[in-house]
């Protein structure tokens, strides 16, 4: 692509983000793990119904600063966390907030498919309803379950397996099913941590394909070491280097005019 309609591209991008909304908001975040600061005052919007990309070399905080937008690092023990996470303009660490119901709204799918082994295709799916039934919101299962294995685009592969173990399913599927559990809580974002590290090519470029589709719906934060996955996905990529996020841009610029030499360093491969 030329200079020039890179350049204007990169411009149209941005004018598209400045225009959304953001459906979370970071304002210095820092997350400390005893005594390793492993997030260092992070400030970033997350547009609605935009894929945001999350890039960096190995260790540099980005899964740990995922965790953070749903509270899932507070599975760790030593975990402290200080700074605003804002969810539709609240905040997600105020003390009047349930860290379930947070999870209800910002869903997460793991690096490795993590299907429960003693359930069923529909089982792994619904195992989340619960949770909504008890606030009292009527929920048709077997609606619910179509919808979200719809939405994560396997139920024409399953829809004749629905009661046989998720563990019959490749993968590649796996990985979907994880995700139509999380859609099937209907959040407005989904957190996705290396979805697609331990797939074949084929199966990436099917979650890849789904990213894109849920992209009109919710919103979408990916963190990935694959910066061409970033590229073909993403709206908007942060690079993050031990811990601080360096560039946070429209995927279009960063990968063709990145503002920093480190950004730039990394994604010419001259370190990482």
């Amino acid at each position: 692509m030329p200079a020039s309609e890179a350049l204007a591209r990169a411009r149209a991008d941005a004018a598209d983000l400045a225009a959304q909304p953001a459906r979370m908001e970071v304002r210095e975040l820092n997350a400390h793990f005893g005594v390793v600061h492993a997030v260092k005052d992070v400030s970033m919007p997350i547009p609605e119904k935009r894929v945001t990309a999350v890039i960096g070399p190995s260790g540099c905080g980005k899964s740990t600063f995922l965790r953070t937008l749903n509270r899932m690092h507070e599975t760790v023990p030593t975990a402290r966390i200080s700074g605003t996470v804002l969810l539709d303009g609240q905040d997600i660490y105020a003390p009047a907030v349930d860290p379930v119901s947070v999870r209800r709204h910002v869903g997460m799918v793991f690096q490795r498919p993590t299907a429960f082994p003693t359930k069923s295709v529909r089982g792994n799916v619904a195992a989340g309803l619960g949770v909504l039934r008890s606030v009292g919101e009527r929920v048709d299962v077997d609606e619910r379950v179509e919808e979200a294995l719809r939405r994560a685009a396997l139920w024409d592969e399953v829809k004749d397996r629905l009661d046989v173990s998720a563990l019959e399913l490749s993968g590649g599927q796996q990985q979907r099913l994880c995700i139509a559990r999380a859609l099937a809580m209907n959040p407005g974002v989904l957190l996705l941590d290396e979805p697609t590290a331990s797939l074949d090519p084929l199966s990436t470029e099917k979650v890849e394909d789904l990213v894109r589709q849920l992209r009109e719906d919710i919103t979408v934060v990916m963190v990935t070491h694959n910066m061409e996955q970033a590229a073909r996905v993403s709206d908007q990529t942060g690079f993050f280097l031990h811990g601080e996020l360096v560039e946070l841009s429209p995927t279009s610029q960063l990968f063709t005019r990145p503002g920093d030499t480190r950004t730039e360093a990394y994604i010419t491969g001259r370190f990482g």
